[in-house]
């Protein structure tokens, strides 16, 4: 249900914002959060009555609204092209 590391640290190169970024800016964050969602989201398909992980889930996708509000809020067009990236929303 996580995801691996090499494939958190290849979300966190693609999308940093600068060379020093270790993965702590809020596009890198949401991209990370995406890829969880992805796999949460495929767990809860095939079961559907774990309430935990439902929980997880719920708690993952607000996460997620937040920062992308808070990308939304400093520049629209970053927030436009990291949905687009992502294949999020819209």
């Amino acid at each position: 249900m996580s995801i691996v590391k090499a494939k958190k640290t290849e979300l966190i190169k693609e999308f940093k914002s600068s060379e020093t970024d270790n993965g702590g800016s809020a596009s890198a964050q949401v991209a990370v959060l995406t890829e969880r969602i992805r796999n949460l989201t495929e767990h809860m398909k095939t079961m559907p009555k774990d309430k935990h992980s439902k929980r997880g889930l719920i708690t993952l996708v607000n996460r997620r609204k937040k920062l992308l509000a808070y990308i939304k809020k400093g520049s629209v067009e970053a927030y436009e092209t990291l949905i687009k990236k992502l294949g999020i929303r819209k």
